[in-house]
């Protein structure tokens, strides 16, 4: 397997969540899919809570892409789907956390995610 870019973002994210952040590895889940508009999409990474609702969603760009507004339309766009609490955007190199206000339809950067509880 050779592994790319995007694909060594994600491998250390994934440690970041277990090892920093103590989510159980079984609820991270790798590439889920979800159907958009009748298009099959992948959530890279998507952490659930301890009742099985969608918690975090990660989106990894390879370390080379620059973070646009355009990749938080697209992590936006699954959110529609998945009502995850956070969502966050990672190149390796900038991270950027957000915690869903669903009463007012946006979102709020935080400086970083909470633990596992």
């Amino acid at each position: 397997m050779v592994l790319t870019p995007e694909e060594w973002v994600r491998q250390h994210y994934v440690y970041f969540l277990i090892e920093e952040k103590k989510y159980p590895i079984s609820l991270i889940a790798l590439e889920k899919q979800l159907t958009i508009n009748n298009r099959k999409k992948r959530t890279d990474i998507l952490v659930f809570n301890a009742n099985g609702k969608p918690d975090i969603i990660v989106e990894c760009k390879a370390p080379s892409i620059k973070i646009t507004q355009d990749t938080f339309d697209q992590i936006a766009r699954y959110n529609l789907k998945l009502k995850a609490n956070f969502l966050i955007v990672t190149n390796g190199l900038q991270h950027f956390y957000c915690k869903m206000d669903f009463e007012n339809e946006t979102y709020i950067f935080l400086r970083e995610i909470p633990n596992y509880k």
